[in-house]
């Protein structure tokens, strides 16, 4: 039968993930240069629309429809949401009251719709990840095309390896091969989310090329208080995205909001005691930067570790995340807001951490890891499927960008990108600085470089 309160909690989840693109937004878009606010921001509020209506005409049924390719990719029973009205998923159906065996929620069932709308909130909030690692260079429509393609072909069917388990969406459903045949541990989207936007992040960064003027010019944050209002909404919208992958309201959510918690915190922490060390003073942006470090590496351990071992997790991916941005420098890729250093890295820490610090007596259908006496059986299949996602959003990615670039549908002009986006793709400024009130469209000549005061504002 259907469960009104875990229903309801799935509901309010999937609104608090909603507004971590908004929150994504902000905390991108206090890190970009004064001239191409505007533009960031919209990479990411236009996920909302796009993935929204692909994930209701296919989105949803290529991931969690019936398995019909060897565990790589659902069939169309659910295409334009068709078979999902008036049904329930999670284990008790219309048609049986048996409860397979799953890694969660429990013995009562959810509108099949509920977890629907849940899981459309992670579809949209991965490719806006990525937009993070090619801001002030990109067509603002070669960018809308991208994600429609990217989604498609990359996303959708690695949501259907890592999250469709078998009998979830229907008793005899068979989902993806990482859930059921690997039985790699990713409760929230470590794998099929972060390293997957990471690797993505680094593919474009590579294929569409460094920003004029970098590594010289890296373009300081236009404004820092956006970074940490964003980050905040980040973390508070991450509840639903952890607490609310229990499917249910019961202890296993009460965990991973937790751990979600206080892994956060030591990442926070991690990440500045690493700019002491190396700059002498610990920063506002870096705060912030941790803090979605730790979000990031507890993602797909929440549900499995126990609060210590969050602790751990978020420490270690504060202190690793911190090291790794400086990666771009070394190796020539002009990530811009560091996707790779924070989802990427991030990402692999939580997944790889797993198989140290997961135990049963945190998640009975879990597993025990190293450290709980379960050897290294579960460290190896958190790798392999990390490897996995990483490798098949990597060369996808790159190829999607290859193509869209030598079409000229990706790389702004020169000139473009030296004015600014908000002028060249949306006819707005962000921001007023001529005095006359209104705000609405400006162009370039009424916004005289000398008179841009923000702080590191390289406008």
């Amino acid at each position: 039968m259907l469960n009104a309160g875990d229903t309801a909690w799935v509901l309010a989840s999937a609104a608090l993930v909603m507004l971590m693109t908004p929150g994504l937004a902000f905390f991108y878009g206090g890190m970009v240069r004064v001239k191409s606010v505007l533009n960031m921001l919209m990479m990411n509020f236009i996920a909302l629309a796009v993935v929204g209506v692909l994930w209701v005409l296919y989105g949803f049924t290529m991931s969690f429809g019936n398995d019909a390719f060897g565990g790589l990719l659902g069939n169309f029973d659910f295409a334009g949401l068709s078979n999902t009205f008036g049904k329930l998923a999670g284990f008790v159906t219309a048609a049986t009251d048996s409860a397979p065996e799953v890694p969660w929620p429990g013995a009562d069932g959810l509108p099949i719709l509920a977890f629907v709308m849940f899981q459309l909130m992670f579809a949209i909030i991965t490719p806006a990840l990525i937009s993070g690692a090619i801001a002030d260079r990109v067509k603002f429509w070669g960018w809308v095309l991208f994600v429609v393609i990217w989604v498609t072909i990359v996303y959708f069917p690695v949501a259907h390896w890592v999250f469709s388990f078998n009998g979830f969406v229907g008793a005899d459903a068979v989902g993806g091969w990482i859930a059921n045949n690997l039985k790699a541990l990713d409760f929230a989207g470590g794998t099929a989310v972060h390293i997957n936007a990471g690797a993505a992040g680094l593919a474009l960064a590579i294929v569409v090329g460094k920003r004029k003027g970098w590594p010289k010019d890296t373009g300081r944050p236009h404004n820092v208080p956006f970074v940490l209002l964003g980050a905040s909404l980040l973390w508070f919208g991450w509840y639903g995205f952890n607490a609310g992958s229990a499917l249910a309201a019961n202890d296993l959510a009460a965990v991973a909001f937790t751990n979600t918690t206080v892994a956060t915190a030591a990442a926070v922490l991690g990440w500045l005691i690493i700019e002491q060390l190396k700059f002498g003073k610990p920063t506002t942006l870096g705060a912030a930067s941790g803090a979605v470090a730790g979000l990031v590496a507890i993602t797909p351990a929440c549900g499995f570790v126990t609060p210590i071992g969050s602790i751990v997790i978020g420490l270690v991916a504060g202190v690793l995340c911190a090291l790794a941005v400086s990666l771009k420098f070394r190796f020539g890729f002009d990530d811009s807001l560091d996707v790779v250093g924070v989802h990427l890295v991030g990402g692999i820490v939580g997944t790889l951490l797993i198989g140290l610090f997961a135990t049963k007596k945190v998640n009975s259908l879990g597993a025990d890891g190293l450290f709980y006496g379960g050897g290294l059986d579960q460290l190896g299949k958190q790798a392999l499927a990390a490897g996995a996602v990483l490798a098949y959003s990597f060369v996808l990615t790159f190829i999607i960008g290859w193509v869209l670039k030598k079409i000229g549908a990706f790389r702004v002009s020169v000139e473009d990108e030296v004015n600014g986006l908000d002028e060249a793709l949306h006819a707005e400024s962000a921001y007023d600085f001529t005095g006359s009130g209104g705000g609405g469209h400006s162009t370039p000549s009424t916004i005289p470089v000398k008179s841009v005061s923000l702080e590191g504002s390289k406008a």
